[in-house]
């Protein structure tokens, strides 16, 4: 018996080491949004908001930054779907995509907030404060968060 007891109290100081090491093989609870997230066609036709979104889109035209108060470089991405959806990537956050032009293709994962042009998408950064899901922009094999 006890013999079992120093095997289970070593394969437990174990599991607990690994998983300090590796946390992301323990969901957080703001990863658990990330499963429930949906996709923008049904998020735009039922005009949902603050909803996790994942997608890629071509660039068809890229705006000034916002420079007033938070900063944003803001995309308009043409979807599969043919919408189109704004990207605002707040750039004192997350480092700006410099080498962005016109037809190329970016990935996102951030959240989305309905409007009538097709919707906006944010939060495709880091949060500092740990208290949203992370998101991200990937263009030409790097990732912007």
């Amino acid at each position: 018996m006890r013999k079992l007891f120093i095997a289970l109290l070593i394969i437990g100081t174990g599991i607990y080491a690994y998983v300090q090491n590796n946390p992301a093989v323990i969901p957080s609870f703001t990863e658990e949004s990330v499963r429930n997230r949906i996709a923008i066609p049904e998020a735009y036709q039922n005009r949902l908001s603050n909803v996790q979104v994942s997608g890629s889109g071509k660039v068809i035209r890229i705006l000034r930054d916002d420079n007033k108060g938070i900063r944003h470089q803001k995309i308009i991405l043409r979807l599969s779907s043919g919408k189109t959806l704004l990207i605002a990537h707040n750039i004192d956050l997350a480092p700006k995509i410099n080498t962005l032009q016109k037809g190329d293709l970016v990935q996102f994962y951030g959240e989305y907030e309905w409007d009538s042009k097709g919707g906006v998408v944010h939060w495709t950064h880091h949060d500092p404060n740990g208290r949203h899901v992370d998101g991200w922009l990937k263009h030409d094999g790097r990732k912007y968060e």
